[in-house]
Protein backbone atom coordinates (compact mmCIF):
# COMPACT_ATOMS: atom_id res chain seq x y z
CA UNK A 1 0.00 0.00 0.00
CA UNK A 2 1.59 3.50 -1.22
CA UNK A 3 1.00 5.19 2.35
CA UNK A 4 3.33 1.83 4.32
CA UNK A 5 5.80 3.47 1.43
CA UNK A 6 5.75 6.84 2.95
CA UNK A 7 5.29 6.22 6.72
CA UNK A 8 6.39 3.46 9.58
CA UNK A 9 2.72 1.74 10.33
CA UNK A 10 1.70 -0.44 13.01
CA UNK A 11 -0.39 -3.33 12.48
CA UNK A 12 -3.33 -1.82 12.90
CA UNK A 13 -2.95 1.44 11.24
CA UNK A 14 -2.22 -0.99 8.20
CA UNK A 15 -5.16 -3.05 9.01
CA UNK A 16 -7.63 0.40 9.29
CA UNK A 17 -5.79 2.55 5.71
CA UNK A 18 -6.46 -1.02 4.03
CA UNK A 19 -10.18 -0.48 4.90
CA UNK A 20 -10.82 2.94 3.61
CA UNK A 21 -11.29 2.11 -0.09
CA UNK A 22 -14.02 -0.20 0.54
CA UNK A 23 -15.30 1.99 3.27
CA UNK A 24 -15.33 4.43 0.91
CA UNK A 25 -16.67 2.96 -2.17
CA UNK A 26 -19.49 1.54 -0.06
CA UNK A 27 -20.76 5.35 0.74
CA UNK A 28 -19.80 6.77 -2.52
CA UNK A 29 -22.27 4.97 -3.93
CA UNK A 30 -25.00 6.27 -1.78
CA UNK A 31 -23.52 9.58 -0.70
CA UNK A 32 -21.14 11.41 -3.62
CA UNK A 33 -18.51 12.64 -0.72
CA UNK A 34 -15.58 11.82 -3.36
CA UNK A 35 -16.03 12.39 -7.41
CA UNK A 36 -16.86 9.32 -9.00
CA UNK A 37 -13.25 9.25 -11.55
CA UNK A 38 -11.31 10.15 -7.83
CA UNK A 39 -12.92 6.93 -6.00
CA UNK A 40 -9.63 4.96 -7.99
CA UNK A 41 -7.31 7.14 -6.81
CA UNK A 42 -8.55 7.31 -3.52
CA UNK A 43 -4.94 6.91 -1.70
CA UNK A 44 -3.41 9.44 -3.45
CA UNK A 45 -5.52 11.70 -4.22
CA UNK A 46 -6.90 12.04 -0.40
CA UNK A 47 -5.38 9.49 2.03
CA UNK A 48 -1.80 10.58 0.79
CA UNK A 49 -2.35 13.92 0.39
CA UNK A 50 -4.17 14.12 3.87
CA UNK A 51 -0.51 12.96 5.47
CA UNK A 52 1.55 15.26 4.11
CA UNK A 53 0.54 17.51 7.15
CA UNK A 54 2.48 14.75 9.25
CA UNK A 55 5.42 15.54 7.46
CA UNK A 56 5.14 19.00 8.38
CA UNK A 57 4.79 18.22 11.95
CA UNK A 58 4.09 15.16 14.30
CA UNK A 59 1.88 16.18 16.32
CA UNK A 60 2.74 14.86 20.29
CA UNK A 61 0.12 12.73 21.93
CA UNK A 62 -2.35 14.77 23.66
CA UNK A 63 -2.66 17.09 20.94
CA UNK A 64 -5.97 18.72 19.60
CA UNK A 65 -6.74 19.27 15.98
CA UNK A 66 -9.93 20.79 14.82
CA UNK A 67 -10.77 19.59 10.63
CA UNK A 68 -13.12 22.76 9.04
CA UNK A 69 -14.83 21.39 6.35
CA UNK A 70 -14.09 17.78 6.13
CA UNK A 71 -16.28 16.53 3.54
CA UNK A 72 -16.10 12.53 4.02
CA UNK A 73 -13.24 12.68 6.58
CA UNK A 74 -10.22 14.53 4.74
CA UNK A 75 -7.68 15.56 6.13
CA UNK A 76 -9.13 14.36 9.92
CA UNK A 77 -9.58 10.69 9.05
CA UNK A 78 -6.47 9.48 7.86
CA UNK A 79 -4.53 12.26 10.18
CA UNK A 80 -6.23 10.55 13.21
CA UNK A 81 -5.37 6.74 12.05
CA UNK A 82 -1.34 8.16 11.95
CA UNK A 83 -2.25 9.81 15.03
CA UNK A 84 -4.03 7.56 17.58
CA UNK A 85 -3.27 9.55 20.54
CA UNK A 86 -4.14 12.63 19.52
CA UNK A 87 -7.90 14.42 19.30
CA UNK A 88 -9.46 15.39 16.12
CA UNK A 89 -12.93 16.91 16.16
CA UNK A 90 -14.09 17.43 11.93
CA UNK A 91 -16.78 19.37 11.40
CA UNK A 92 -18.98 20.21 8.13
CA UNK A 93 -21.86 21.80 7.58
CA UNK A 94 -23.38 19.26 5.02
CA UNK A 95 -25.43 17.09 7.10
CA UNK A 96 -24.78 14.18 4.70
CA UNK A 97 -20.82 14.56 4.39
CA UNK A 98 -20.54 14.29 8.15
CA UNK A 99 -22.90 11.52 8.70
CA UNK A 100 -19.91 9.66 5.74
CA UNK A 101 -17.27 10.72 8.12
CA UNK A 102 -18.49 9.78 11.14
CA UNK A 103 -19.86 6.23 10.42
CA UNK A 104 -16.53 5.75 8.58
CA UNK A 105 -14.53 6.79 12.09
CA UNK A 106 -16.98 4.52 13.47
CA UNK A 107 -16.13 1.75 11.28
CA UNK A 108 -13.00 1.91 11.57
CA UNK A 109 -12.46 2.25 15.98
CA UNK A 110 -11.20 6.03 16.12
CA UNK A 111 -12.09 6.76 19.45
CA UNK A 112 -10.02 9.68 18.70
CA UNK A 113 -12.68 11.19 16.13
CA UNK A 114 -15.75 13.46 17.12
CA UNK A 115 -17.63 14.84 13.87
CA UNK A 116 -20.28 17.31 14.35
CA UNK A 117 -22.39 18.52 11.89
CA UNK A 118 -21.97 22.46 11.98
CA UNK A 119 -20.71 25.84 10.95
CA UNK A 120 -17.74 26.62 11.85
CA UNK A 121 -18.89 29.82 13.46
CA UNK A 122 -20.47 27.60 15.69
CA UNK A 123 -17.70 25.34 16.87
CA UNK A 124 -16.60 27.09 20.43
CA UNK A 125 -13.63 24.77 21.81
CA UNK A 126 -10.24 25.65 21.37
CA UNK A 127 -7.22 23.49 19.68
CA UNK A 128 -3.96 23.31 19.17
CA UNK A 129 -4.10 23.45 15.25
CA UNK A 130 -6.67 23.54 12.83
CA UNK A 131 -6.45 21.88 9.55
CA UNK A 132 -7.88 21.76 6.19
CA UNK A 133 -8.42 21.03 2.66
CA UNK A 134 -8.93 23.60 0.27
CA UNK A 135 -12.45 24.73 2.05
CA UNK A 136 -11.71 28.69 1.71
CA UNK A 137 -9.39 31.22 1.06
CA UNK A 138 -6.53 31.37 3.89
CA UNK A 139 -7.77 34.95 5.50
CA UNK A 140 -11.59 33.84 5.60
CA UNK A 141 -10.49 30.68 7.76
CA UNK A 142 -7.82 32.66 10.08
CA UNK A 143 -10.44 35.04 10.38
CA UNK A 144 -13.09 32.09 11.71
CA UNK A 145 -10.90 30.73 13.61
CA UNK A 146 -8.87 32.54 15.37
CA UNK A 147 -11.27 32.03 18.06
CA UNK A 148 -10.32 28.56 17.95
CA UNK A 149 -6.26 28.15 18.30
CA UNK A 150 -5.10 27.71 22.28
CA UNK A 151 -2.75 29.47 24.00
CA UNK A 152 -1.01 26.54 25.82
CA UNK A 153 1.91 24.84 23.58
CA UNK A 154 2.75 21.35 23.40
CA UNK A 155 4.50 20.61 19.93
CA UNK A 156 7.42 22.16 18.04
CA UNK A 157 5.76 24.42 15.96
CA UNK A 158 3.53 26.97 17.60
CA UNK A 159 -0.05 26.33 17.62
CA UNK A 160 -2.00 27.71 14.32
CA UNK A 161 -3.22 26.85 11.20
CA UNK A 162 -1.81 23.98 8.63
CA UNK A 163 -3.41 23.72 5.35
CA UNK A 164 -3.45 22.11 1.69
CA UNK A 165 -3.81 23.99 -0.89
CA UNK A 166 -2.63 24.05 -4.50
CA UNK A 167 -2.46 26.38 -7.37
CA UNK A 168 -1.34 29.89 -7.46
CA UNK A 169 -1.51 31.50 -3.90
CA UNK A 170 0.18 34.75 -3.82
CA UNK A 171 -2.94 36.82 -3.44
CA UNK A 172 -4.08 34.13 -0.13
CA UNK A 173 -1.19 34.03 1.72
CA UNK A 174 0.11 37.69 0.81
CA UNK A 175 -1.80 39.32 4.23
CA UNK A 176 0.94 36.63 6.07
CA UNK A 177 3.92 36.46 4.15
CA UNK A 178 6.31 37.40 6.77
CA UNK A 179 5.51 34.42 9.23
CA UNK A 180 3.82 31.45 6.68
CA UNK A 181 5.78 28.48 5.34
CA UNK A 182 4.69 26.79 2.54
CA UNK A 183 6.25 23.14 2.02
CA UNK A 184 5.69 21.81 -1.63
CA UNK A 185 4.45 18.00 -1.26
CA UNK A 186 6.30 16.90 -4.14
CA UNK A 187 9.17 17.30 -2.07
CA UNK A 188 7.36 14.56 0.53
CA UNK A 189 6.02 12.28 -2.33
CA UNK A 190 7.16 11.47 -5.40
CA UNK A 191 3.83 10.69 -7.11
CA UNK A 192 2.81 13.53 -10.25
CA UNK A 193 -0.17 14.28 -9.13
CA UNK A 194 1.75 16.50 -5.99
CA UNK A 195 3.32 18.86 -8.45
CA UNK A 196 1.73 22.39 -7.36
CA UNK A 197 0.13 21.25 -4.20
CA UNK A 198 1.32 22.30 -0.45
CA UNK A 199 1.10 22.33 2.74
CA UNK A 200 0.83 26.00 4.34
CA UNK A 201 1.67 26.99 7.91
CA UNK A 202 0.59 29.91 9.77
CA UNK A 203 1.22 29.96 13.47
CA UNK A 204 -1.12 31.75 15.53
Amino acid sequence: MIISDYFRLTERQEQQFAALDALYRDWNSKINVISRKDIDSLYTHHVLHSLAIANVLSFKPGTTILDVGTGGGFPGIPLAILFPECQFVLVDSIKKKIHVATEVAKALGLENVVCKWERIEEEKCTFDFVVSRGVMPLPDLVKLTRKNIDRHQRNALPNGWLVLKGGDLKDEIRPFHSVIETTPISSMFEEEWFEGKYVIYLPN
